[in-house]
């Protein structure tokens, strides 16, 4: 390795570690603006823990294209997202929506075996027919997996948005919230979901579960590209997770994509029915 790269794998290390120190969890007040920026420093923030305000607001439960269910009367499409046209999709019992953009495609297909009585399964897929997120209900909640400390990878909450969804309360539990997060392995892997589950104290985690916790008997809900997200080796297949060479990219991902500010708008906007 040359003394260039040497440094530079360096530099890049210390900004993983100063952002992970700052925020080790799914904190930030939300405001659909993201909990940390890739290189910035406390000074560049206007709040406490590296809060970033050049993100734009993202409003949950809005719609471009008339009234949302629980809405009143029609609303303006949430900053930030690019779509023109926004529709809904519910479930046959009218218990599950959420907004998508009018050229996207939601299907229900078959739940998992496993699953509750009465569980969803839905794949969102955009325009051209690529894969964008899958909802899934009545997940049955998982056992917690060994996790050795040497396999424990540092991550970062690029976003942490506030979600109001049903879900439980109890240790390593907080509310629900839409997040991009990135665990660092030969390569900085990114995954958006909703969660209600704590990644690591100590901002270092062997997974981070896109998953919300259900009141008892409901099951579990994940809404997101993948249930879990872990450092891939260089042989696994990556996608649909996201990889980054550097955490700026990341950052950029979500502050200046258009991508990510629909899929936000679209994970914002799920409603489930107690």
């Amino acid at each position: 390795m040359t003394g260039k790269a040497m440094a530079r794998r360096a530099r890049l290390g210390a900004a993983f570690i100063v952002a992970v120190a700052a925020l080790s969890g799914c904190s930030g007040d939300g405001k659909g603006q993201p909990a940390w920026t890739a290189g910035s420093s406390p000074s560049d923030s206007s709040t406490a823990g590296g809060q970033s305000t050049s993100a734009p607001e993202a409003t949950p439960g809005s719609s471009a294209s008339g009234t949302r269910p629980g809405g009143t009367g029609t609303e303006s499409p949430s900053a930030g997202s690019t779509a023109a046209a926004w529709k809904v999709y519910s479930d046959s019992t009218k218990n599950v929506s959420f907004e998508l953009p009018r050229d996207w495609i939601a299907q229900s297909v078959s739940p998992d075996q496993g699953t509750l009585p009465g569980a969803l399964k839905v794949e969102v897929k955009d325009a051209k027919g690529a894969y964008v997120a899958t909802l899934q209900t009545g997940l049955p909640s998982p056992s917690a997996a060994a996790c050795a400390e040497a396999a424990r990878k540092p991550y970062v909450v690029v976003s942490s948005v506030p979600v109001d969804l049903p879900h439980r309360e109890g240790d390593g539990l907080i509310t629900p919230h839409v997040v991009f997060r990135v665990i660092q392995g030969y390569r900085y892997f990114g995954s958006y979901g909703i969660t209600n589950v704590v990644g690591g104290s100590d901002g270092r985690a062997c997974s981070l579960q896109n998953i919300i916790r259900g009141p008892e008997g409901k099951g579990d809900v994940s809404f997101g590209d993948l249930a879990a997200l872990k450092a891939f080796a260089p042989d696994e297949k990556v996608a649909p997770a996201k990889a980054f060479d550097t955490l700026d990219q990341a950052a950029k991902y979500v502050n200046e994509g258009s991508e990510f500010a629909n899929v936000q708008r679209m994970l914002m906007s799920l409603e489930i029915k107690s």
